[in-house]
């Protein structure tokens, strides 16, 4: 079965399509869709997002001095998150690693696979034993979402990954096919991650279907995202902005050794120097992203993501500066009153040393 008997079944089951084709959209009752991921369990499509392929002696050392994260102290079945920045310390992007016997796998934002491929391509030289594959179309990745994802798990007959921490990862059949299958999902709730051969997709995909999931789209993936408060890529996740700034303390090792980028990012933490955060808001309207927040007619910060979560209730990503920001404090977002609150995903905490 190919990826476009992948598509045939989810249109069956109505689903619509972006207009590349690439992944779902929305299969029709958005609101039901969202309450079973807090509720129940939910299968979201995210093949558009980019896998990358490390393989060679230093690919650990490789990864280790381009990422934030502590890539050199993982064993094989182990992952975690990390972040791509700059020279200056500016977010590239968010991605998920999930170190194997041979090989380093990196699942990486949608929009981000080719920037990042010529990124570390930079920073390879002739005498490092490292090469670079992207290997996106070949793998389809899905997602399990919401608390009874366990369940779904147990009736495919994977037990062996229950209980694991988050990131850890093994192959395991389902039927004749050979799979990944990862702890956790990328926002903050229960669930897993499949990266599954592309010709075996839609085999995949109707047995989780038929494992009781309910298929959901990218608008909902999206809502979740902005409820969760997990960054995105060419909003909140910019060269405008650092990791601390974002909340991402947790994907960030401050005893690592040198990494490109690690010279601000350590002086912002050292210092408490970060200028402004990452916050949810309330909203009653729909307002454009880009929208200005302002606290008594004094410009504070920005709007960056907004979703729908019911008729006429909306949440949005904001970045508001630190002395200005509260849980509960009362903002203007474009012309609008709204409520700043913390969110689940983000994690501004300065490191301490022990």
């Amino acid at each position: 079965m190919s990826q476009e008997k992948l598509r045939e079944i989810q249109t069956k089951a109505g689903a619509i399509l972006t207009e590349d084709a690439k992944v779902p959209v929305s299969f029709g009752d958005d609101r039901a869709g969202l309450n079973a991921a807090t509720t129940a369990v939910v299968l979201c499509d995210r093949s558009n997002w980019g896998l990358i392929k490390l393989t060679g002696d230093d690919r650990l050392r490789f990864l280790h001095n381009q990422t934030t994260n502590n890539i050199e102290s993982l064993k094989s079945g182990s992952g975690c998150d990390t972040i791509f920045v700059n020279s200056t310390g500016r977010t590239l992007d968010l991605a998920a690693v999930y170190l194997t016997e041979d090989a380093i796998l990196v699942l990486v934002s949608p929009n981000r696979r080719q920037q990042l491929m010529q990124w570390m391509d930079r920073y390879l030289f002739p005498m490092d034993k490292v090469e670079l594959a992207d290997i996106s179309d070949r793998f389809a990745i899905f997602t399990l979402i919401g608390p009874q994802s366990d369940e779904i798990v147990q009736k495919l007959s994977l037990e062996t990954i229950l209980g694991q921490p988050e990131a850890s990862h093994c192959q395991i059949e389902i039927g004749d096919v050979l799979l990944t299958v990862a702890v956790g999902n990328g926002l903050g709730i229960a669930g897993y991650n499949f990266i599954v051969p592309i010709d075996k997709s839609a085999e995949i995909w109707s047995k989780i279907i038929e494992a009781g999931a309910k298929p959901i789209g990218d608008r909902v993936w999206e809502q979740l995202r902005v409820i969760q408060g997990r960054p995105a890529s060419d909003r909140e996740l910019t060269e405008e902005y650092n990791p601390l700034e974002a909340g991402l303390m947790g994907a960030i090792s401050f005893e690592k050794g040198c990494y490109i980028g690690q010279e601000t990012i350590a002086r912002l933490n050292t210092y408490q120097g970060v200028k402004q955060r990452l916050w949810g808001v309330k909203l009653d309207r729909e307002i454009p992203s880009g929208a200005i927040v302002t606290l008594e007619e004094a410009k504070v910060g920005k709007l960056t993501s907004i979703a729908e979560i019911e008729d006429g209730v909306f949440r949005g990503l904001v970045y508001v500066k630190t002395k200005a920001a509260t849980a509960g404090q009362k903002v203007t977002v474009g012309e609008t009153s709204a409520e700043l609150i913390s969110l689940p995903f983000l994690n501004h905490e300065y490191y301490k040393p022990s």
